[in-house]
Formats: C-alpha cells, structure tokens, sequence
C-alpha cells in the first residue's frame, strides 16, 4: 500500500506534509517526466554544459528564492556565544592530541609549536574568506553558495559534490576513532569493541558503536539547533577544561633543556609538520552554514569565527609547546604523545583524562559536524543538484530534518564497514581544494561584477587569477620534488611570479565591489596568500591522494552529466514552473539590475 501524506495543523488543505516519497518530490524537473524526456535531454547535454558554465546565481537568489524551496524558515535562534563554542566543538577534537607526537617525533622536534603557528596562520586567511561571505550572503549553503554566486553553477557542483564527499569520510573517520577511544578508555584493545569478519583487509572489522553515535548526534540535531548548542556548550566546556589540565600539568613538569636542539629537522621539516597539522584546525566552515540561523550575521559571525579560531591557535601552541618541553623529542610516543609524557613524569592516571578529553572532543566534532554538513547538504538540494526533497525543513523543528538523516546515513554505512586509511589523504584533499576555490571566489567577488567589469578588466583579472593560482602550484611542486638548491632556484622564479598576479590584480583591475558591512583587510594580497598556502599544503599529500582524489571527482561528474546538469538546467530555464522558480528568475532580474 503507497504511503499516505497527512498535512501537519498549521498547513491549509490539500497542502502535502513534510513527509514525501513520490518520484516527483526527488526528480520534478521535466527531463525526467519519462525515459523519452531523459533522452532528449542527454541529447541535449552539450548544449546545457555550456549553458551552465557561464551560469551564475545572484545574492538575491541565494538569500531569497533559494531559501523559500526549504518551505519552512530555519529558526533564527544563535548568538555570536552559540558560534564560538560552536568553533570549538567543530574544531578541536582528536586531532591535536594524535597529530602533535607524531611530527614533533618524526618532522620538527620542539619547532613543532611553530608548525602550529605556520598552518594556524594559513587557516586564519581560509576563515577571513569565509567571514565575509557568510556576512553577505548569511545562507545555510556556505561555500557553495557563495561558489555558486562568483564561479558558476560547474563549479559549485564540484564544491557541492566534494562538500558532500567530506561530510561522509570525516564524520566516519571521527566516529570510528570514537569507538577506539573508548576501547582505550576501559583498557583494551583499539579494535576490541568492533566485530572481527573474514571481509577483505580494510572492512573486516564491523564497528556498530560508530553507527550508534553517529544516529545519536543526529537525531540531536534534527530535534533542535539551539538544543544542540547546549549540549555543544556543556561538552566543549568539559574539552577545554582538559585540555586547561593538559597545559598547566606540562608546563608544571616543564624542562627548557628539552627544547635544544630547536629545529632538528630544520626549516623544511617545520613545513612538512605544519601541512599534517593544518587538519586538526579542520571544521571551521561548519560555522558560516549556520549564518541563516543566526540573529545578527555581521556582528556574530565574524566574532564567532574570527574569536574561536584564535583562541584555538593559541591552545594549540601552547599545548604543543608543553608537550615539548615534558620529554625530549627523541623520546616522544607517536601515537599515545600526552599519555606517555605523563607516564614519564610520574602521572600516568593522567592517561585516562586525555582519553576522556579525546572523547568528548570527538563528540562535539561529531554533533557539530552533522549540523553543519546538512545544511550544505539543505542549501544544495535548493539548488537541485541533488533531489529538493533534502531541501525541506521541518515546520516544528525549524531543522532540516531529510538532510540530516541522509549524511548520517551515508556517514553510518561508511563507517560501519570502513577503516579508512585509505580515504583519510582523500579528505584533505577536497577541503584544502575547497579552500582554494573559496580565496579565488573572493576575488572574483570584489574585482568582477557582471554589467559593471568591463572586458578589458575582465581579462586582466582572469589572467592574473591563472598566474597566481599557477604560480602557487609550481612552488608546491618545487617543493615536493627539487633538491634544496634546485628549490631555492625555483623560489627566485615561481615567488616574484605570484606577486606580480597579486599586484597585477591591485594595479590593472579596479575594485568593483565593496563589502556593505565586514570585509576581508588586504585584499588582494591575503585571499591570493590563501591560494598559495593552500596550494602548497596540497603538494604535500603525495602522488596517492590525487590519484584518489582524481577518480572521485571524475565519478562525480559522471554523476552532473546524467543528472545535476539537466536538474539545474530545468530550474534555471524555468521548466519547473512554481510560484518559487518565478521568484528566482525575478531576484536575477533585480540583482543585475542593481550591480547595473
């Protein structure tokens, strides 16, 4: 018997209810109707690609239109408070107490504190970039959205699909360190509480714990956002506090003998440390999804953003630094650091609080997470890149519930069958490749404005923009594979080649816009500093994880040439006809009216 649809109180009759199952909630647009329509528009593919190639949205649209397809208004119920401990929870989880041991010990030795420095540094330009375009254009969509307004409909899909693509391996990846650390928690085994199969090496360890949290921190944040910052709060209150306890107790047992010799390594191996720590610094952009939720976006998000992102590079220092100066770095443990330099100072009780404040930090990173991946999740089914259904927010919880429960699904399924040594290189590819497409996004944003830009300016921007972004990919290849000498000869080229893309864009191309309320300082000089930090982080990953990462994304476009173009096509011809798609047309309208 087909489901029945039962409209909630408040929605008139004959209106549908929240939940919906029929074909034409996922595919309403007329190039699926039936297999005949389907052949026609792949018929008609090279045509759409070239359509949705110079196809942009608007900020009208964004905030507008866009938002109407969900139906239901997301609760404006956070507070630049909310986002802070928000930071928090996104951010610090596992990562600095497994990362740091292992490149003091292996990469920098005692430098490893300005490893912190070095990719805090280059975080902090990712979060100015995200910060102003959360304060424009304060949608749930983040940085596709905002790709999806300067670079295209094309490459905002590659962002969506790489968005997507993360929020499943890291939320797995997180979830399955959870049930490791646990098992250490009651002194067993990493593996004990998984259940051991005869699959192939890789997915024979079945990990039931990892799917339990996972539907545990999602059903949480379906039920309610501001409710999630609570329990956020509290969680993260108890991490800092451990990790207080950490930095005071390592300081307490400090020895400043232990930090000679400073650069064992030397400076390359402060770099090569500082690319593998970046990503305990991962999560931030779970922030500015949340800009649609938030009371006031120019004042919040940037204190939010900016605040917790600063005070999280100083713990991180700090905490590197303590743990450097508690053993020399010869004796450091590379995968239990803070526990072993307890041990050795005689407070090994003290192993159990790490594991504790490991914990709850993977917790919050897993709560926030699914909170802030299903809203790019909400913003991209608008779009109808994936069916719209994913789109809807509840009428009673204010959250989109669909979205929610389709990347903790996903993310359960991975991590239940996955160890994901494999993927873990994948993740930091796409997040530092969304990096670079967010530093070039903000760029095009001030200097291009259609019906404003002329051709000339235009041009010169486009070919700044591939000087410096080429630029910025010849010195991370110099890098990774030149001799030291051969390097530097390199540097002497490919540096004054990058600064004279930036200057080129200061010099020969007017600004064309300008931020109404919060803006990045320095522009061009940091977004393009963005660019080639990022850039160089991604040189550092090796061969294998492009190799990965190539074959994902070359997946993903099969999948926009059989369905997100001709979905996306529909929309913006207005084939889907709604009272909504009318809207967006008639935003477009009045958005290139008012750059005009």
């Amino acid at each position: 018997m087909a489901p029945v649809e039962t409209a909630s109180p408040e929605e008139s009759a004959g209106a549908r209810g929240y939940w919906r199952w029929r074909k034409d909630d996922f595919f309403p647009e007329p190039s699926f109707a039936n297999w005949a329509a389907y052949r026609a528009a792949l018929g008609a593919t090279p045509a759409r690609l070239r359509d949705r190639f110079a196809g942009r949205s608007t900020d009208a649209a964004e905030l507008g239109a866009l938002r109407r397809r969900s139906e239901n208004e997301m609760r404006r119920c956070l507070t630049w408070w909310d986002l802070t401990w928000f930071g928090f929870g996104s951010v610090i989880g596992a990562g600095i107490f497994v990362l740091t041991g292992q490149e003091a010990r292996d990469h920098a030795g005692p430098a490893i504190v300005l490893s912190y420095v070095a990719s805090g540094l280059s975080a902090m330009l990712s979060v100015f970039c995200y910060t102003e375009f959360a304060v424009e254009i304060p949608v749930a969509g983040g940085s596709f959205a905002y790709i999806r307004v300067e670079l295209g409909d094309v490459a905002a899909f590659v962002a969506a699909a790489n968005l997507i693509l993360e929020s499943i391996i890291g939320k797995a990846a997180v979830a399955r360190a959870w049930t490791s650390y646990l098992a250490s928690l009651i002194n067993k085994p990493a593996s004990a509480l998984r259940i051991h199969t005869s699959l192939a090496e890789g997915y024979n360890e079945l990990d039931p714990i990892a799917v339990a949290v996972i539907a545990v921190t999602a059903a949480l944040a379906m039920l309610s956002s501001k409710g999630t910052s609570r329990v956020n709060w509290v969680a993260s209150a108890v991490h800092v506090l451990v990790i207080a306890f950490v930095i005071v107790a390592g300081f307490l047992h400090a020895k400043p003998g232990n930090l000679t010799p400073f650069l064992p390594y030397g400076v390359p191996g402060v770099f090569r440390a500082a690319a593998i720590v970046y990503f305990a610094y991962g999560g931030f952009d779970n922030i500015a999804t949340m800009a649609e939720e938030t009371r006031n976006p120019s004042r919040d998000i940037p204190l939010g953003l900016l605040g917790s992102m600063s005070a999280i590079t100083t713990i991180y220092c700090l905490m590197a630094l303590a743990l450097s100066m508690m053993q020399p770095y010869t004796a450091i443990d590379r995968s239990a650091a803070y526990s072993a330099a307890f041990g050795s100072v005689g407070m090994r009780w003290a192993q159990y609080v790490v594991a504790l404040g490991a914990l709850k930090g993977m917790t919050t990173v897993l709560l926030v997470g699914v909170l802030g991946k299903a809203r790019y999740t909400t913003h991209i089914a608008r779009s109808h890149i994936i069916p719209p259904v994913f789109a809807l927010v509840h009428p009673r919880t204010g959250t989109p519930v669909h979205a929610t429960a389709l990347v903790a699904a996903a993310s359960a399924g991975v991590a239940f069958f996955s160890s994901l040594k494999v993927l873990s290189s994948l993740l930091s590819a796409s997040t530092l490749f969304i990096f670079v497409m967010m530093a070039t996004a903000l760029l095009v944003r001030r200097y291009y404005v259609r019906g404003v830009t002329t051709r000339t300016h235009s041009l010169w921007l486009a070919a700044s923009l591939l000087l410096i972004i080429g630029s910025s990919i010849g010195i991370a290849v110099c890098w990774g594979t030149s001799s030291p000498t051969r390097r530097w000869q390199g540097y002497a080229v490919l540096v004054p080649a990058w600064a004279a893309g930036t200057l080129g864009i200061q010099l020969l191309v007017p600004m064309a816009r300008t931020p109404k309320v919060w803006g990045v300082p320095l522009v061009p000089w940091l977004p393009s500093l963005s660019i080639a930090t990022n850039v160089f982080l991604m040189g550092s990953l090796g061969k294998e994880a492009f190799v990965r990462f190539g074959i994902c994304t070359a997946v993903m476009l099969v999948y926009y040439v059989l369905v997100g173009l001709h979905a996306t096509y529909d929309v913006a011809h207005g084939a889907c006809v709604s009272e909504e798609d009318d809207m967006v047309a008639a935003a477009n309208v009045q958005q290139k009216a008012a750059d005009a």
